[in-house]
């Protein structure tokens, strides 16, 4: 059985979050807490940091699972709703910024 941690509304960019996502994919949780500690996307990492840890918190408290063997098994970014935004441009047009956002699904089961 697997936990799942989902965090909904993110404003980064899908794309950008598959990104980091693809690089703890796989790990131990504790080996993907340290590659995401030193990860250069900052803000990324911040968040599946926050995931990653809320399901670490679950797992504790439930008692079920050893803690030493939770693998990150599905890590997931898919699109959310897109805010649109106008940019004033010259001769009075408007240009249309597309703000994308994120749903972050991170499931851990054991190894």
């Amino acid at each position: 059985m697997a936990i799942t941690v989902k965090n909904r509304r993110v404003g980064i960019a899908p794309r950008k979050v598959r990104q980091v996502c693809d690089l703890v994919r796989g790990q131990k949780a504790s080996e993907a807490l340290k590659t995401l500690r030193f990860c250069e996307k900052k803000e990324i990492a911040i968040v599946l940091t926050k995931l990653i840890n809320s399901g670490l918190a679950i797992a504790a408290d439930s008692e079920k699972y050893d803690m030493d063997n939770l693998v990150v098994g599905t890590i997931k970014a898919d699109e959310g709703p897109t805010l649109k935004r106008i940019q004033p441009r010259a001769q009075g047009r408007a240009f249309r910024i597309n703000k994308r956002t994120s749903h972050i699904t991170v499931e851990l089961k054991e190894e």
